[in-house]
C-alpha cells in the first residue's frame, strides 16, 4: 500500500479513485469516515488515496498527472455552445448561459 496524496475534500479524492479504478488500478481511501467529522483539521488524519499494490503506483501517478493535464487543456480551449453562441471553457459539458450541451471541443473545427 502506498498512499499517493490527501486532503481535505473527499470528493476529489473520490473523483480520482473513480479514475484509477476504471484505468484498472485497485485503491482505497485511508480515514475517509473521519473526514465527516466537524471540525476535523489535522492535515494528518485528512482522506488519502491510496494504491493497493505498491507497482502500481508509478502508474497511478501517471493517470492523475495525464488527467489534470487534460483538464488545464480543455479549460483554456473555448467552445462556442450551438444553442446561443455563448463562449464556454472546453472542459464544461454543458453551456454556463443556457445549460445546452456542448460537443467536446476535439469535434469542433476551429
Amino acid at each position: 500500500m502506498k498512499e499517493l496524496f490527501r486532503e481535505r475534500d473527499l470528493a476529489r479524492i473520490s473523483y480520482y479513485q473513480s479514475l484509477l479504478e476504471y484505468a484498472g488500478i485497485a485503491t482505497f481511501i485511508k480515514n475517509e469516515n473521519l473526514s465527516t467529522t466537524e471540525g476535523f483539521s489535522i492535515p494528518d488524519y485528512f482522506p488519502a488515496l491510496c494504491v493497493v499494490h505498491d507497482e502500481d503506483f508509478d502508474a497511478a501517478q501517471s493517470c492523475i498527472r495525464q488527467n489534470l493535464m487534460e483538464n488545464q487543456k480543455a479549460s483554456e480551449t473555448e467552445i462556442l455552445c450551438p444553442s446561443c453562441g455563448e463562449k464556454s471553457p472546453g472542459n464544461f459539458a454543458c453551456c454556463w448561459n443556457c445549460e445546452a450541451a456542448l460537443a467536446p471541443p476535439d469535434s469542433q473545427r476551429g
